[in-house]
């Protein structure tokens, strides 16, 4: 903590930790009792302050709703202020991107010759909205999407620490609903543990969650292969009766075939954000079907996607890419024969 810039710009996906890690940091650099892997030591006056929400030294302002001139004059007012008992004052700016064009005009000067006991922490999901001014005298950090497996995980602690009882593939159900993002996996996780009557059950998260069991798509995509046009129809009957939209199954459906896709070579396998379980179930199916077939059914559904969005009826739209695609195979096979050879002509 001995040199510090004195600006950084955390960037990435909602969700990810970027608002949190700014406020781990700012409680850090006023720390008086670094633990030896840097960590606050929460036990200090200053951590104790900021814990309890006290402390005059870390500053937060959200830009998404204190935008304007007069919201960064009063921050550049409030800079010229020596903390009292810390190192630095440290000012939070979350969703940076949202100043105004004048906001970060006025922002700037403060930025090139910032006092020495003040330091700026700023957090945004949309870099490219910042002046370039503005990056330039940052130091940046990146924050990537956080993978399923790892989110998983997460929430497999927490169960274990609070003993609620759960099954992993309903874990990794919310990790993949989350997409990425730890707050919404935890915010989802909060809502069905506090639905539990039970066990955390898989069943119980596609049913809160409104999520269509992937066991569908596997049954469907056999279909097609079989050409059963019939139980195919049957199929998404079967699945709007449950609630679903057809544009619900049809979204579901090209990622599943994307899926596929992407097992049918082992570099890109990793791509696949899945269990281990489940992801042996894609590779058995891919092995079954042509590249040319999956590119082609990926290609058609990925179309009826678009179409749907104004399709005034939605569901005689997916029947249609349905009989398209449990004919596919027959097409291309026709598509690939070899050419008659041209017969000769009588003298």
């Amino acid at each position: 903590m001995k040199q510090l810039a004195h600006a950084f710009l955390f960037s990435g996906p909602r969700g990810v930790g970027k608002t949190t890690c700014a406020r781990i940091l700012a409680k850090a650099i006023n720390c008086t009792n670094l633990t030896t892997e840097g960590e606050p030591c929460n036990q200090c006056e200053s951590c104790l302050s900021y814990n309890g929400g006290k402390s005059m030294n870390i500053h937060e302002l959200d830009a998404a709703s204190n935008n304007s001139v007069e919201d960064i004059r009063k921050l550049i007012e409030q800079t010229r202020y020596v903390p009292s008992k810390a190192r630095k004052s440290v000012y939070i700016i979350d969703e940076v991107h949202m100043l105004s064009q004048a906001a970060f005009n006025a922002f700037l000067k403060t930025l090139e010759e910032p006092p020495e006991h003040v330091l700026f922490i700023m957090a945004t999901t949309e870099k490219h909205k910042i002046l370039p001014t503005i990056l330039s005298r940052c130091q940046k950090f990146d924050f990537k999407r956080i993978k399923v497996e790892d989110i998983a995980k997460h929430l497999q602690y927490i169960s274990e620490s609070e003993e609620i009882e759960y099954e992993y593939a309903a874990l990794q159900q919310i990790a993949m609903k989350a997409d990425g993002a730890l707050r919404d996996a935890l915010s989802l996780y909060d809502q069905l543990v506090s639905s539990l009557q039970g066990p955390l059950s898989f069943k119980h998260v596609l049913t809160h969650l409104n999520i269509l069991d992937y066991d569908y798509y596997f049954r469907a995509v056999d279909m097609i292969r079989e050409q059963n046009h019939i139980d195919l129809l049957l199929l998404l009957n079967e699945i709007i009766e449950k609630g679903f939209e057809a544009k619900d199954f049809v979204v579901g459906l090209t990622g599943h075939i994307r899926n596929l896709l992407v097992c049918l070579t082992p570099r890109t396998l990793e791509l696949l954000e899945t269990s281990e379980n489940v992801k042996a179930k894609y590779k058995e199916q891919a092995l079954r079907l042509r590249p040319t077939f999956l590119l082609n059914a990926f290609n058609l559904c990925s179309d009826t996607e678009q179409k749907i969005k104004t399709s005034s009826n939605p569901r005689f739209l997916t029947e249609l890419a349905l009989l398209k695609l449990a004919y596919l195979g027959a097409a291309i096979d026709l598509t690939t024969l070899p050419a008659e050879p041209e017969k000769k002509k009588r003298a």
